[in-house]
């Protein structure tokens, strides 16, 4: 009679002391990451049939089971991948910051110098000392435009040591829910669930997440196959799929993510890899570090080449004159071809590229790839990466101030070209001696005495290479309305060459024999002016007038040297500030989704304390059962003995 009590009794105590082994087993970690608040699912046990009824026995444990949300897991993990990918960038473009400062420390700054230096040689071109000065401006300009290329590298150089980092971080944690998943696996079919295995492998796919955005699709086994870059498998059943550093396909200074496939290194697209601090660091390194990389060139190609031009303009101080050798170098253009390109039996590339700069100032900051055109021989494809425009070239075709040839190049041959890229890095001052400094123009203007007009000579400027100084030309204006007749002829024979006519306009130069003459005021007819060698080029300060007005010509991109390094340093200044609000707001969407996943699974010590309290008094009544059966029992015994 007392044996059903007994049993209920047993039951109630098992069950309730079972909710206070979890009870304690959620206190207790409470304050673990990635652990869910975990309870015990009690069932009433199934009653006994009598004649006077159903009697009950009591109540089972039925589960222990954890509390989870699927949809807000892989929410919080995606938002957490995101938030990731934001955080790094921005982290690396505050570094990128650095490298372009405002004020005296920065690069519009050197040139300012620089040019400053020159206007103190066109008022002093015959002084040694301030020759020397510019020489120091100019050294100091190359030297600062050089660190700057190398702290670009630095940058680069940081970025493939954290990406080799996050590889060998993304394998452990793949590696690590390869070996849950096959615990996992053995403990399945059972039909219990494995909570704190599950919540192990649930954290695990949440690190990972930091690193890549990484889909999951379960398993009928329990497993939990997880995925990268739109299909690639990183963990499939027991088994983790290594991911590999690798060298960027074109550039071996860059990295690039790989899969090792059995010992084979298959490259992932970078494009495919969205999210996660892996994510962020090749798309600042394939994007914002390679269009710094390349604004930079751009400003130290297209100065360095616009000053040694004006530099073969003129005279300098050596005995006799002769025409300003380069006063900078700077690095060549890059090709780089594809690694997969077609080789010869010596494993060399058959394909080449080779570029030259023919206009400095149509000079664009970005690199470009090259591939033939599969539907038109003999045609290629170029495609600028900045702004995505592609077009159709052949070889010997200059576009954006960049003449590319093309040799025996196969059909599937690509190539990245850098016509910038590394102008910077490699920028040197070539010139030493400081009477090499071309300030002399190698010809001069002269007003006739006889001139009535009240024109005059307002500047005289050498814009060909070729002007012949052995060439004298003289202008004759012919009426008031501007009409003017010139001549050209032989220095020492006085013999005629050429001759021709022209009308001037207020404003606009007569060009004429490689130089650009402009003139103040009214001409009258029969006004006079004459171009020719010049007499004294000690004290001629004709190319270092041109070189100082190199201040206000626009020769980067349509602007000045000084607007160009300002226009690169907002770019990165608003860049910066992008960066910062993306991170600011995906951190915030991570932080809520973090908090709903915690509002549902995580542990509440108030509510545990109230549960622990509740089956406390449970146990305890469950115990007086046993206790009221026990002295039933005892009472039976009594009354039987009797």
């Amino acid at each position: 009679m007392t044996s059903p009590l007994l049993s209920i009794g047993t039951r109630a105590m098992f069950a309730n002391y079972a909710a206070l082994q979890t009870i304690g087993h959620n206190i207790a970690n409470a304050n673990t990451e990635g652990y869910s608040r975990q309870q015990v699912e009690l069932a009433t046990a199934q009653g006994q049939f009598t004649g006077a009824g159903f009697f009950g026995k009591g109540v089972d444990v039925a589960a222990v089971t954890r509390s989870h949300n699927a949809f807000l897991t892989r929410e919080a993990a995606m938002s957490s991948s995101q938030a990731a990918a934001d955080s790094v960038r921005l982290e690396q473009l505050q570094r990128l910051e650095t490298v372009f400062p405002p004020g005296e420390a920065g690069l519009g700054h050197a040139a300012s110098q620089f040019l400053n230096a020159v206007v103190d040689l066109a008022s002093r071109p015959q002084d040694l000392s301030t020759r020397q000065v510019v020489l120091a401006r100019a050294q100091d300009m190359a030297q600062r435009y050089a660190a700057a290329g190398a702290q670009i590298d630095a940058l680069q150089e940081g970025v493939v040591q954290d990406l080799q980092v996050a590889v060998a971080s993304v394998n452990r944690l793949t590696q690590g829910i390869a070996t849950v998943n096959e615990q996992i696996a053995r403990v399945f079919g059972t039909g219990q669930s494995p909570n704190d295995l599950l919540d192990q492998r649930d954290q695990l796919i949440s690190e990972l997440s930091q690193f890549l955005q990484v889909t999951t699709l379960p398993a009928d086994d329990g497993t939990l196959a997880v995925f990268v870059a739109g299909g690639q498998r990183l963990v499939l059943g027991t088994q983790a799929t290594p991911l590999a550093y690798a060298r960027d396909e074109f550039d071996i200074t860059r990295g690039a993510i790989a899969v090792d496939d059995g010992g084979t290194l298959r490259t992932l697209p970078s494009s495919l890899l969205a999210g996660g601090s892996i994510g962020g660091l090749l798309r600042f390194q394939n994007e914002d570090l390679a269009d710094a990389r390349a604004a930079i060139g751009r400003m130290a190609a297209a100065f360095s080449m616009r000053v040694n031009e004006q530099q073969a303009l003129g005279l300098d101080l050596r005995t006799p004159p002769g025409a300003g050798s380069a006063l900078f170098s700077v690095g060549a253009p890059l090709a780089l071809a594809a690694q997969s390109n077609a080789r010869d039996v010596a494993g060399n590339f058959i394909g080449s590229v080779s570029m030259t700069i023919a206009d400095e100032s149509a000079l664009q900051a970005s690199e470009y790839t090259l591939a033939p055109d599969a539907a038109t021989p003999g045609q290629f494809v170029l495609t600028r990466l900045s702004d995505g425009l592609a077009r159709n070239i052949a070889s010997g075709d200059t576009v954006d101030g960049v003449t590319i040839n093309v040799s025996a190049a196969a059909a599937s041959d690509r190539f990245l070209l850098q016509p910038v890229s590394r102008a910077a890095v490699n920028m040197r001052r070539v010139l030493d001696d400081p009477r090499g400094l071309a300030a002399a123009s190698p010809l001069q203007a002269e007003r006739s005495n006889a001139n009535t007009g009240t024109a005059t000579v307002a500047s005289l400027a050498v814009v060909d290479p070729l002007a012949d100084p052995q060439q004298t030309a003289s202008i004759t204006f012919t009426s008031a309305a501007g009409a003017y007749d010139w001549e050209l002829r032989d220095r020492t024979s006085n013999a005629l060459l050429s001759s021709g006519s022209g009308t001037w306009q207020p404003g606009q130069p007569i060009a004429l024999n490689g130089f650009e003459l402009r003139l103040d005021g009214v001409p009258a007819s029969g006004d006079r002016f004459s171009v020719s060698q010049t007499a004294y080029p000690g004290v001629s300060n004709g190319n270092a007038l041109a070189f100082a007005a190199l201040r206000d010509q626009t020769f980067v991109g349509g602007e000045s040297i000084t607007d160009a390094y300002a226009s690169v340093m907002a770019g990165v200044g608003v860049g910066v500030q992008s960066a910062r609000t993306a991170a600011d707001s995906s951190g915030a969407v991570a932080a809520q989704a973090r908090e709903r996943v915690s509002a549902q699974t995580g542990v509440n010590l108030d509510e545990e304390a109230a549960r622990l309290i509740q089956f406390q008094q449970s146990y305890q009544a469950a115990a007086k059962v046993l206790q009221v059966a026990q002295s039933v029992f005892d009472t039976l015994l009594q009354t039987a003995g009797r």
